[in-house]
């Protein structure tokens, strides 16, 4: 059994981004918005923050009181999409629940917008050419690119149908001509469809949701869930259980989570590319 070590595949996309980033007549620069003090949000942000800075891309802080409004919010988004090479601007979530968090989200400009979570970049991505591709979607493709399968003739299931994890993935896969099979909380009989998948995607967000008697021998399994648990990070599969009957594994931590900062990365990176050409 495989256990698909994102951070590995992670390290090897950043090498070749510091490359790209020295290329660039200039260093971009990268915002990540976070309002108010949540210790899990902070730590997330600082991260990113240091992985960034680590390939030569700048940070600019905007870290808001827990108290500001949708529209003061929305104000300095503006302002801070404004500041010179400005390559990467997003919104760590959750927002405060008086905020408007898609309000503030569309507030972010299509070009600078890595996540892809603005009204505009979300339907240009389900319906055209996108400036860019949802981070998560982009790293559950790059590890099943890194496991070097055919997927031609794979049943493919995704749990969970959610704005961020599970919708972008399925349909990226689809995008890619796969055939997928989308399980949400109405599918009926869903883990009868568990237990034929060849590949098996979770996005769900419940901690040890599945459990190795919902699987087949062989199966893929990508996590791509996160919940917290007894002050740590879980994600949706039970490893304990899982882990004898699947064919790979990615694990939680340290399996989609560090490709996708990875992915989030390149796309500032692709951002400051075509900015540098304009």
């Amino acid at each position: 059994m495989q256990i698909i070590e994102g951070r590995k595949i992670r390290d090897f996309i950043l090498s070749d981004l510091q490359r790209k980033v020295q290329a660039l007549p200039y260093a971009p620069v990268f915002c990540d918005v976070l309002v108010g003090s949540d210790p899990a949000s902070v730590q997330y942000v600082h991260m990113k923050e240091r992985v960034a800075e680590s390939l030569g891309i700048k940070t600019v802080s905007g870290v808001f009181a827990a108290t500001i409004s949708t529209e003061e919010l929305i104000t300095e988004i503006k302002r801070i999409a404004q500041i010179e090479h400005m390559a990467g601007l997003i919104v760590q979530l959750p927002l405060p629940p008086h905020i408007d968090t898609q309000a503030v989200l569309d507030a972010v400009p299509e070009n600078i917008d890595v996540d892809a979570v603005g009204k505009k970049s979300t339907e240009a991505f389900y319906t055209g050419i996108p400036n860019f591709i949802f981070p998560v979607a982009s790293a559950v493709l790059t590890i099943l690119d890194s496991l070097n399968l055919d997927l031609s003739n794979k049943k493919i299931v995704v749990v969970g149908q959610g704005m961020l994890v599970g919708k972008p993935v399925t349909h990226a896969l689809q995008s890619r001509g796969f055939t997928v099979t989308a399980v949400d909380s109405d599918t009926q009989n869903a883990e009868a469809i568990f237990r034929e998948a060849d590949i098996l995607i979770t996005g769900v967000g419940k901690g040890n949701f599945i459990t190795g008697d919902m699987i087949k021998e062989g199966v893929v399994v990508i996590d791509a869930g996160t919940s917290e648990s007894n002050g740590g990070v879980v994600g949706d599969v039970d490893r304990a259980s899982v882990e004898p009957k699947a064919s790979a594994l990615s694990p939680v931590p340290g399996g989609v989570g560090p490709v996708t900062v990875a992915m989030l990365m390149q796309n500032i990176v692709i951002g400051a590319e075509r900015n540098s050409i304009q």
